[in-house]
């Protein structure tokens, strides 16, 4: 088997056995988010993202609360804009 096919597979494993997880740890949060080991970090400590530190040393990241913090500041579509265009327009006719 090829090493690189190998590879791909752990990976596949490892981001299976995160999306069941409630709570994950610095290295898993970079993972699921795509976000850079610094940036985390710069992030945490400006407070700017939700986590804990349960003995003041290790991070860990409650995943409904990443989530939510993850499509925070979410933009409309231009179809959702168009609609509620629509429905404010029907709803204050004179």
């Amino acid at each position: 088997m090829d090493t690189i096919l190998i590879f791909e597979r752990l990976d596949r494993l490892e981001r299976l056995l995160t999306a069941n997880k409630e709570v994950l740890t610095f290295e898993e949060t970079c993972d699921y988010t795509g976000i850079s080991r610094s940036y985390l970090y710069k992030l945490t400590s400006a407070g700017n993202i939700p986590h804990s530190k349960p003995n003041g040393k290790l991070i860990f990241f409650e995943k409904k609360k990443l989530n939510n913090w993850l499509l925070k500041n979410s933009r409309k579509s231009h179809d959702e804009i168009a609609g509620a265009a629509l429905k404010f327009t029907l709803k204050n006719r004179r």
